[in-house]
């Protein structure tokens, strides 16, 4: 019993430890590639490492008009974003708290997040955060079921909602690249990320310009240590994000058992998979401006269908 507590302890630090540490080098990295490919010298990898010390050092000044939910936010949606880590596969396919919840836990949980920031948004009565707020709620009603629907399409494989094990299976036998099901969940999938993720041509993550700016738009009201904790929990779902899509599309080399020589080659495999993401994401922002606001819910549609006709295949097959 003590050596079952011991193990959940560790793998839960370790899980911890990876998701706080590889973030912020993940969203350093991409937008190192970003500005080379744009002919940028660009900042340095470790920059939001930098910019979260600065953050956290400083005193966090708050609105007269806010209430208790403005200093309440940032550490709700840290907590929500950080325990749906414990369920997302990194570089094993076991997951700390695997035996509590699935997939859809892992959505509520990012609504969770997503619904205290909108809702925080309008406490101090701004307008860029209202504008901000509304955009997010609008979109995320069509985000989440196209997220839902783009990992069932898999989960059909597995014959299981549980991350943990799905991720085994396909790690053991692997998806079949000319299977129609495939590259349509894998189309669908890549459209969420790029969504959820805040990437354009959906969201320009590196502008505060009010007619383009949906998640930033929301957080103009933080400073300080606020920001930080919002910031840091930003860049940890994208690593969710992230790690999910390599994971249920690119399995392999991922570790399913406790063998010391075998976790380090899975974590190195996993970081390569994620730079190499992150070349894509970051090719995708160079060639492709930020699309209107109001085509982005008929992208994500188009995710949707894509996802319907995925699992429509997979059922006749």
């Amino acid at each position: 019993m003590s050596g079952q507590i011991g193990w959940t302890i560790g793998w839960t630090s370790l899980q911890v430890v990876t998701l706080l540490l590889v973030a912020p080098l993940i969203q350093g990295t991409i937008k190192k590639i970003k500005a080379r490919l744009q002919n940028r010298i660009g900042p340095s990898v470790l920059q939001p490492y930098y910019d979260l010390m600065k953050y956290m050092k400083k005193d966090a000044v708050v609105s007269g008009h806010a209430s208790w939910l403005t200093v309440a936010t940032p550490y709700i949606v840290f907590i929500a974003i950080l325990t749906a880590g414990l369920l997302v596969p990194t570089f094993m396919a076991n997951t700390p708290l695997g035996f509590v919840g699935d997939m859809i836990l892992i959505v509520y949980l990012f609504g969770l997040a997503r619904f205290f920031t909108a809702l925080t948004a309008l406490d101090a009565g701004s307008s860029f955060g209202g504008m901000g707020s509304s955009r997010e709620m609008a979109l995320s009603a069509i985000a989440e079921p196209a997220l839902l629907l783009a990992a069932f399409a898999v989960f059909l494989s597995g014959g299981t909602t549980k991350l943990h094990q799905l991720i085994q299976v396909l790690a053991t036998h692997g998806w079949n690249w000319i299977e129609p099901s495939y590259v349509l969940a894998f189309l669908a999938m890549f459209i969420v990320v790029i969504a959820e993720t805040g990437r354009i041509p959906v969201d320009n993550p590196d502008t505060h310009l009010e007619l383009t700016m949906i998640h930033e738009g929301m957080l103009l009201e933080y400073s300080g240590r606020y920001l930080g904790l919002m910031m840091w929990a930003a860049q940890i779902k994208q690593l969710l994000i992230l790690s999910l899509f390599i994971n249920l599309f690119f399995p392999w080399g991922i570790a399913v058992d406790w063998n010391v020589s075998g976790i380090f080659l899975s974590f190195l495999l996993y970081l390569i998979k994620l730079v190499g993401l992150g070349i894509g994401l970051a090719f995708i922002e160079t060639l492709y401006a930020k699309i209107r606001i109001f085509i982005v819910p008929k992208l994500l549609v188009s995710s949707m269908i894509l996802s319907l006709l995925a699992i429509l295949v997979r059922v006749v097959e």
